[in-house]
């Protein structure tokens, strides 16, 4: 497997060719290289498999007319090599990337359909000026395409044509429309980058270089698809001779992607598809057969996902395969975590290029990272359930089929379906047993955005079971199945190899009778028919198909801290895509379990938004060593230890940071450690002390760290929301520096501090008050330090991140005792000139002193905080000193 890059056109120089081809490799570590000629430029990274010794890249025929780069394997090399030969074609290497351009020079782009393997490549024709792309039938190697002014572009990843400098970054809205609203993550040629598009499956793009720049071409080079849906009609009689021609192509096409010189192994779920290839690898080995011997050696290597305890755990079929396999293989068990996953989050995101449909995909991800450890490709079973109706909305299209054919024949498929069925809305029928309701993706998303794209719709094949699997091949399903596996595999230098996307074997079973695919209740019948006697019952018989996916759910209750804070971020409630205020109700209620909102909604858009934040937002430079902690005389960055206050009085704000309060903590005790940690620091500093002598000094003091430890503090999800806060928060904005009311967890505490009478007294106040001009009338009539409840923001520390926490109680209380403990504590050059504490809640929009022991106008002391010297993001500096100079 290897990466392609490459220009026509007059943007393109050889900076350019080797910025867009070192982006790329990871894609071939064992080798690269460049061909530029006139308007042209391609370059090459190479993961060597065939011919490791020859086949360096880019290879150019002996008459110097053809020039290839080429990423992928065709299978059949050795037999159209032999038919080459006998055409007077001369070869002086063992690869197939020979025998690829040989058959393009002698048949051009017809030479495409004759391939059957995969590939992605790039052939320029120095005759006649001619630069001509393909990518195999079913879109297995990706190639991404781009037309800058004059110029064009291609690679084998979206960041090959990012690196060219030419291509300005731009998303695509409406396919992240697409995806946000049908779940749609590979919308035909369209991309999620504006103006960069893929060659879609089987299909041929010719850029002419002519005078006034380029000229381009794309079209088919097969008939495959209609070809699929001619053989559908044919319904030849399924029986068990069909079965066993199916087991015979099948098992070849595993021998065929067994070819390499380099070690090869298997990507084991424990699914029927993946289980199939291993027992059949292992089969080959048994029977002693040279290929797989030279490749796999004498034990195959396996790797797979296990999630011990969860219910998407399929390590009982890993072992049984393995049972079957025992003495020639050797097993590799992978335990990804929601630890793990947090951590590998943004380098799988950068990895895909583009948004997923859910997490699942990192399960293979970190196969794959652990595979490279061992072999250098890998076999897996994708495609099959695009071919053989192993999705259960599949029977619902065949039932649709067979009613249309006479109601008695889908009355019998469905009495024995139902236990299949049922797994698919057992979920949502649990969910209106207990009263939850779903929330429609629209809600959740800007209106302006939703408005824009109001025309949008998504249709399937939902009465034809062969039309919607050709639909699915091709379009709707198995394609960007396919991209998670190139991405996946070439993230870690491994190529990847899919046997059952060989297209003679799909063929054989779209020839077949519907029987073949599902039949009383079974699906995949001719795969089960074949395995019968190589993969024990319990995985042949299996009829719960889980899939190579992640406990998605539980991981992200687990995380549901760090996803909360992104979905809180003022990244992404400045994004022109979603509704933040309905999305953090939404996650919310997920977390509280009062809706039916599927964790794949929220996937959908923490993906978009990571996504966006990993190719679009400016990244702050990252330095080489950590982040210095400040000591108890600096400012916070970006702030100033003096200032000037609205009263003309100057002031010194010492900030003192501190390790994270809990409701555990004795406050006293804390507050008295920072202030003699102070004091020590002031008096090693003489210019600081000098300053500080003889001086009044305050001793300030924020609210959440009091609140926290007498208790007052809650996380989200252990506030038990009633139906007045949800509808009441509704209509509170939230703001990026403070939450207030706007969420339902800290309206429902404001109900419970001052009870719902008076809420809606204040709330009905407030109505009128913004009618007539009047701000802030709501929290005058509430009464309380009601404006001082807090909800979680993106700026807070843990816990403070994601949770919701009332004022202090009593706190001119509070502030009379520490202010006593200080005086006890502090050395005696500074006792008498000490003022008092005081309890402020700050933030960088607004501050209000909630308590204190010193009298007089309070105001003053917001003064004193006017530019919030305490900080608003991590910088876990909730108290300070404050002397006037």
């Amino acid at each position: 497997m290897c990466g392609i890059v490459g220009y026509l056109g007059s943007g393109g120089n050889t900076a350019v060719l080797q910025r867009m081809n070192d982006c790329q490799a990871h894609r071939g570590p064992d080798g690269e290289g460049t061909f530029t000629d006139g308007p042209v430029g391609l370059g090459h990274r190479r993961l060597s498999i065939i011919d490791v010794a020859h086949g360096q890249q880019p290879m150019t025929t002996a008459d110097g007319r053809y020039t290839i780069v080429y990423n992928g394997e065709v299978y059949n090399y050795l037999p159209l090599r032999e038919e080459l030969q006998a055409l007077g074609h001369e070869f002086s290497t063992d690869s197939d990337t020979e025998v690829v351009l040989e058959a393009f020079a002698q048949w051009g782009t017809e030479a495409f359909d004759r391939f059957n393997g995969m590939w992605g490549l790039a052939i320029w024709d120095a005759q006649e000026h001619r630069l001509t792309l393909s990518r195999d039938h079913f879109g297995i190697k990706p190639v991404y395409v781009a037309q800058v002014g004059d110029t064009f572009l291609f690679a084998s990843e979206i960041k090959g044509i990012l690196a060219s400098g030419l291509y300005d970054a731009t998303p695509n809205d409406r396919t992240i429309y697409r995806y946000l609203r049908f779940r749609i993550h590979e919308d035909g040629r369209e991309t999620f980058f504006d103006g960069i598009e893929r060659l879609e499956p089987g299909e041929a793009m010719t850029i002419e270089a002519t005078a006034d720049g380029t000229s381009t071409t794309r079209a088919p080079y097969t008939r495959l698809r209609e070809e699929l849906a001619e053989l559908a009609t044919e319904q030849r009689p399924y029986d068990a001779a069909a079965a066993a021609d199916y087991k015979a192509r099948l098992i070849e096409a595993v021998r065929l992607r067994l070819q390499s010189e380099v070690p090869v192994g298997t990507s084991l779920s424990g699914g029927l598809d993946s289980s199939a290839v291993a027992v059949i690898i292992n089969q080959l080995l048994n029977d002693g057969d040279a290929t797989t011997a030279e490749s796999v050696g004498g034990k195959q290597n396996t790797f797979s996902a296990v999630f011990p305890g969860s219910l998407n755990d399929e390590e009982k079929y890993v072992d049984a395969v393995l049972d079957i396999c025992r003495g020639h293989v050797d097993a590799h068990k992978i335990k990804p975590t929601a630890d793990e996953f947090k951590a590998d989050l943004r380098d799988f995101i950068r990895a895909q290029e583009e948004p997923l449909i859910s997490s699942g995909p990192y399960a293979q991800y970190q196969v794959m990272r652990e595979a490279t450890q061992h072999v250098t490709v890998l076999l897996d079973g994708q495609g099959a359930d695009e071919m053989m109706a192993g999705y259960i909305p599949y029977y619902f299209v065949y039932l649709r089929q067979l009613k249309a054919q006479g109601a008695k024949q889908a009355a019998a498929e469905l009495s024995k379906s139902l236990d299949v069925i049922y797994r698919l809305g057992r979920f949502k029928l649990q969910a209106k047993l207990k009263g939850r309701k779903g929330i429609p993706m629209t809600q959740l998303l800007a209106d302006d955005f939703v408005a824009a794209h109001t025309g949008e719709t998504y249709t399937v094949e939902g009465a034809n079971l062969k039309k919607r699997l050709i639909e699915d091949l091709f379009v709707g399903s198995l394609p960007s199945l396919l991209r998670y596996e190139d991405k996946n595999t070439m993230r870690f230098s491994l190529e990847g190899r899919v046997p059952f996307l060989d297209k003679e074997v799909v063929k054989f079973i779209f020839s077949l009778s519907d029987e073949a695919i599902i039949k009383g209740g079974w699906n995949k019948r001719v795969l089960r028919d074949a395995t019968r006697g190589l993969l024990p019952d319990m995985i042949n018989r299996r009829r719960n198909k889980i899939g190579f996916t992640t406990p998605q759910g539980e991981w992200f209750m687990r995380l549901k801290n760090h996803f909360y804070n992104i979905f809180l971020s003022e990244s992404f409630a400045n994004r022109p895509y979603f509704d933040q205020s309905e999305v953090l109700h939404a996650f919310e209620g997920w977390i509280k379990g009062t809706n039916d909102v599927d964790s794949m909604v929220f996937w959908r858009m923490l993906n978009v938004e990571l996504w966006l934040q990993e190719f679009f937002d400016e990244k702050q430079p990252e330095g080489d060593r950590p982040a210095r902690i400040k000591t108890d005389l600096e400012p916070n960055e970006g702030k100033d230890l003096d200032l000037v206050t609205a009263s003309g009085a100057t002031v010194r704000r010492y900030p003192l940071r501190t390790e994270l309060f809990s409701r555990d903590d004795e406050l006293d005790k804390r507050v008295l450690e920072q202030v003699d940690r102070f004091f020590e620091t002031l008096e090693s500093d003489p210019q600081h002390a000098a300053e500080f002598a003889g001086k009044r000094w305050y001793y300030f003091i924020s609210e959440k760290i009091v609140a926290i430890t007498q208790g007052r503090s809650y996380f989200i999800w252990d506030i038990n929301v009633g139906r007045p806060a949800r509808v009441l928060s509704k209509y509170v904005t939230r703001t990026p520096a403070g939450i207030g009311l706007g969420s339902p967890f800290t309206m429902q505490l404001a109900i419970q501090e001052a009870g719902l009478p008076r809420v809606l007294y204040a709330s009905a106040g407030g109505a009128v008050g913004k009618l007539i001009g009047k701000r802030g009338l709501f929290y005058e009539l509430v009464g309380g330090d009601i404006r001082a409840i807090d909800g979680p923001t993106e700026y807070s520390a843990y816990p403070s991140n994601v949770s919701a926490k009332l004022a202090p109680k009593d706190p001119d209380d509070v502030a009379a005792r520490l202010s006593a403990a200080i005086r006890e504590r502090v050395p005696a050059a500074y006792k008498d000139t000490f003022g008092g504490t005081i309890v402020m809640d700050a933030n960088d929009i607004g501050r209000n002193v909630l308590g204190a022991d010193v009298p007089g106008d309070r105001a003053r002391f917001e003064e004193m905080f006017a530019d919030n010297p305490l900080g608003q993001g991590g910088e876990q500096t909730p108290m300070a000193i404050v002397v006037e100079r």
